[in-house]
């Protein structure tokens, strides 16, 4: 059997491809997998921003493998460092992840995508949350998708299973841009190199801000900033770059990243 999850980087860009036929589905040990190659790249200062896609032109992920349930993964199994899908619950992910959606988004890979910063999709792309179903709970989702839609939305997603088009879940907001398929990896690839080239201590700070600020007050988060209490701000504000950013404005040139 080949192996379920194709990877391979270009400078600072990690390429990163679900590859289960027919339907990408994950395991437990895919998902342990998956993990482990989100984990290496949140800890390898190489690497700056990674793509997420799925293998062929159907299916970008079914979510969870219920035919490897069938044969004995428990639900609540050991999905590995990141949880499920190896991103939702990986601490501290502090670099800009894009999903590439190239087809059916449903379920867990729904959740998947949820957990990336920007999604793209092609034309094509579908989107669901079906556990209703199944008679389960899509759990990350009830917990993400309202805060990133209208509630109501998010609500009749959950509570009907309903599919959404493309178009659909662009004009909701959840995607950022639909895209021809045979121009969908071309464009992640443009996105991602656009981010390479950007500073990556204040991505991370960024990055932290927004997932701390989330279960906080305005004026708690903005406290935190200003008196350097979120890491990556102390280091962003300590760092090389944060002056190299002030020269290059003052000397008008592009400014030159070290990430340190």
């Amino acid at each position: 059997m080949s192996d379920p999850i194709r990877t391979r980087h270009d400078g600072g860009v990690l390429e990163v491809v679900i590859d289960r036929p027919k339907a990408n589905a994950i395991d437990l040990a895919t998902s342990r997998a998956l993990g482990l190659i989100f984990r290496d790249f949140r800890d390898d200062p190489a690497l700056r921003v990674a793509i997420v896609s799925g293998a062929g032109e159907k299916f970008f992920c079914a979510g969870w493998d219920l035919k490897a349930a069938a044969s004995g993964d428990a639900v609540d199994g050991d999905y590995g460092v990141g949880g499920f899908g190896g991103l939702q619950e990986l601490r501290d992910l502090n670099k800009p992840v894009i999903c590439a959606v190239n087809g059916i988004c449903c379920g867990g890979g729904l959740e998947i995508a949820l957990s990336t910063d920007l999604i793209l999709a092609a034309e094509h792309a579908t989107f669901a949350l079906p556990e209703i179903r199944s008679g389960t709970v899509a759990d990350a989702a009830s917990i993400k998708l309202p805060k990133r839609i209208p509630y109501h939305i998010a609500m009749d997603m959950l509570l009907t299973g309903r599919w959404l088009d493309v178009h659909e879940a662009h004009r909701w907001g959840f995607v950022n841009e639909v895209l021809p398929a045979d121009r969908l990896m071309e464009r992640a690839w443009e996105l991602a190199r656009l981010l390479e080239s950007g500073p990556p201590l204040v991505y991370a700070a960024i990055k932290e801000i927004v997932r701390e600020a989330e279960g906080s007050t305005f004026q708690t988060a903005m406290n935190k900033i200003t008196k350097r209490q979120f890491a990556t701000v102390d280091r962003l504000y300590s760092s090389e770059d944060q002056l190299e950013g002030a020269r290059a404005f003052a000397e008008k040139r592009s400014p030159i990243w070290k990430g340190k």
